[in-house]
């Protein structure tokens, strides 16, 4: 039995969310502000509803709460009862089942007679019928002026007395309009369906006075299972207590005698009737409150747990965290555990370093699996969540595990999208080509996982061919950024961008990149040629010369990723693109061009009467300068070559980066050590190529 789906609506962000579960772990991943906490929350609020958790205002969807409040301001008609579908929030929880689960627990939410319906459903609903909302508009009509004719002020106020209380559920699979009210049947759910969680907010500090590990062991002595090791271990602790009560009642008998006397004087007690006496009883429960000390032991010497590191003591104290909560889901021998236990770990890499977090995604699913086991012999079911932004965690997981959240910015609307499923998009029908999507899927999956995890956690992306542009680019923001200053724009370099080299191959990263849909810049080149032929005995073969694109006989382009996105070998159609024709967008399975898309692939263009091939042939065309006269501040480049290139007034820069260059890293980081800073102004003393400029100015707008 397990959760194989959650539905979330007009909760925060999850304006219309639907979340796969994995049967064993899920990993819920996304940029900032996409709505995984909001997912914890409204779990925890609907299924362990609480005063201090109650549904409030800013729960409400920002279309849920505008809706309302154009009811009670009159900008929209309210529908009539027969029209009208209830406002507010709701929770779906999809649950499987098979003929070898025990479905003692849940045999009371089976609704449907059909052998093949193998489903549950539970909705939790948080609405305002037509009655209620009529009668809360008549209340706010008589109390606006009370409130600044402000109506959100006045729903903050009064939401709980016209919502009321969470409604619960149980849905027929096949028709939901037919139900069970769990309310009035009075069927609990504690034994069906248990959620807890471990929150990103823990205490851990390693100041002097901290003591969260020392308390987490009397908790989690408190939640112990009640297994036979554990009651032997119980009964010689309370053994021992009670031997010590005894002893401490005789000293406490002298301490206190003089105390007791006073007492009698002033007729406090009538000694003829009862004796005042002081005694110690200690309860084994309690004991552990405070007067534990989690210690590490160094070289014989045992130093207090404040000493160590914030990241082991996050890391020791989740491992704490995870024992209790899962003895609160195992529940003592007497008990029968939940038929579904859902347990949520948000952001476990809080305060600890990446070599911890590969640790924890390592084990953790092998740590969960032994806590399943109980004493005698009951492995309760269990789902885990963990949310995480660490570029490591994903890294180290199961790639089919991964669910990726997307928010609409436009919608203000999230959506989860399973990372297994972009295998699907690798599949075109055909097998020779589904043979090379597989190949190049395997890549990708590969590429990301062991390389470049947080493409997953950026804004923004820079597909980049080689080392001199992963070496040079990041100088190249710098630049514009001081160069371009703009107060309506966020600076490059303040932005979350991830730069990706991924050689002339940008074109396997385009199911992906439409798949996440980041906003994203390729820098590469143009790559010219033209076809010559030549007669070989009696035979005629074809041979490509790679050029500069202002020779006479180029034609074609080689760069198989811009063949691949605009579909054409045609020099001259790539030479006369404007800045805006370059920006695509994907509608189906085909890249067109649209000004207002997202992605934008740059390369060489005409500038200063100089159309280079390359990136180090279009740089040392503006850059000539910056060589200067000595070869021995450039000692990657071919010394012959540097010669001739600097002396000869119409050096040929194209020939002088086709047999200068002998290490294209080596001469990036020679570019860089050779800038001078003027002013505020560093890298003063070289020009960013224009289709670069034009490409990082592109992206650097929101």
């Amino acid at each position: 039995m397990e959760i194989s789906k959650i539905q979330i609506k007009n909760f925060r962000l999850l304006k219309d969310f639907s979340l796969d579960l994995e049967d064993e772990l899920s990993l819920i991943i996304g940029k900032n502000n996409t709505g995984k906490t909001s997912v914890l929350t409204a779990l925890d609020k609907f299924i362990n509803p609480s005063s201090r958790k109650a549904i409030t205002l800013d729960d409400f969807n920002v279309g849920l709460k505008k809706e309302l409040v154009e009811y009670l301001s009159g900008s929209k008609v309210l529908p009539n009862e027969n029209d009208y579908q209830p406002l507010g929030i709701e929770l779906k929880i999809y649950i499987e089942y098979t003929e070898q689960d025990d479905l003692s627990q849940v045999r009371l939410l089976i609704m449907s007679l059909d052998p093949s319906d193998n489903n549950i459903v539970l909705k939790f609903e948080y609405k305002i019928g037509h009655e209620q909302l009529l009668k809360l508009k008549g209340y706010y009509a008589e109390q606006s002026e009370k409130f600044n004719n402000n109506p959100e002020l006045f729903l903050k106020e009064h939401l709980l007395d016209y919502f009321g209380s969470v409604q619960k559920k149980s849905l027929l699979f096949s028709d939901e309009t037919v139900f069970i009210d769990l309310v009035k049947e009075n069927i609990h759910l504690t034994n069906i369906l248990s959620f807890d969680y471990i929150s990103a907010k823990r205490s851990v500090t390693n100041k002097e006075s901290d003591k969260t590990l020392s308390l987490q062991t009397a908790k989690i002595y408190k939640r112990t299972d009640d297994s036979e090791e554990q009651i032997d271990a119980s009964d010689r602790f309370k053994q021992t207590l009670r031997n010590t009560d005894k002893e401490l009642s005789t000293i406490y008998a002298d301490m206190f005698d003089g105390l007791i006397k006073k007492v009698n004087q002033f007729g406090g007690v009538n000694p003829t009737d009862t004796k005042l006496k002081i005694a110690s009883t200690l309860q084994h429960r309690d004991l552990l409150d405070g007067n534990t000390t989690v210690m590490y032991s160094h070289d014989s010497h045992d130093l207090p747990e404040h000493y160590n590191g914030l990241g082991y003591m996050n890391l020791i104290s989740m491992i704490f965290d995870i024992e209790m909560v899962m003895g609160k889901f195992r529940r003592t021998l007497k008990e029968k555990p939940a038929a579904i236990n859902l347990f949520f770990i948000e952001e476990p890499e809080a305060h600890t370093h990446p070599q911890m977090q590969y640790i924890f995604i390592k084990n953790i699913k092998s740590l969960l699996k032994e806590n399943r086991e109980r004493e005698d012999g009951i492995t309760i079911q269990l789902q885990t969540v963990i949310t995480t932004h660490s570029s490591h965690i994903v890294s180290e997981c199961d790639f089919n595990d991964i669910k990726y959240l997307r928010k609409n910015n436009s919608t203000y609307d999230v959506k989860a999208k399973n990372l297994k499923a972009l295998q699907d998009e690798y599949k075109s029908g055909d097998d020779i080509e589904d043979a090379k999507l597989k190949r190049d899927f395997k890549f990708l999956k590969q590429y990301l996982t062991l390389n470049r995890a947080e493409l997953f956690f950026a804004d923004k992306a820079i597909f980049i061919e080689g080392d001199t542009e992963r070496i040079l680019v990041p100088a190249m923001m710098k630049k514009i950024d001081q160069e371009f200053s703009s107060p309506d724009e966020t600076p490059l370099l303040s932005q979350n961008i991830s730069l990706v080299e991924v050689g002339a191959y940008s074109q396997i990263f385009e199911k992906f990149i439409d798949f996440i849909g980041i906003k994203s810049l390729v820098i590469t080149d143009i790559d010219s040629q033209y076809t010559q032929e030549i007669v070989d005995g009696q035979k005629t073969k074809k041979k490509t010369i790679k050029c500069k694109p202002s020779d006479p006989l180029a034609n074609k382009t080689s760069n198989a990723s811009l063949k691949f996105f605009f579909g054409d070998h045609d020099l001259d159609f790539y030479k006369n693109l404007s800045i805006d024709e370059k920006v695509l967008r994907k509608v189906d399975t085909q890249w067109i061009q649209d000004p207002d898309g997202y992605f934008l692939m740059v390369y060489q263009t005409e500038e200063s009467r100089y159309h280079g091939r390359s990136f180090e042939d279009a740089f040392f065309s503006l850059n000539k300068a910056l060589l200067g006269n000595d070869a021995e501040n450039f000692p990657s480049l071919t010394k012959k070559h540097f010669n001739k290139f600097v002396d000869d007034a119409d050096g040929d820069p194209y020939v002088f980066a086709e047999k200068a260059v002998n290490s294209k890293p080596t001469l990036a980081i020679e570019i860089l050590l050779n800038s001078e800073k003027v002013g505020e102004h560093e890298f003063s003393n070289w020009q960013v190529p224009s289709y670069i400029k034009e490409g990082l100015l592109w992206l650097r707008k929101s």
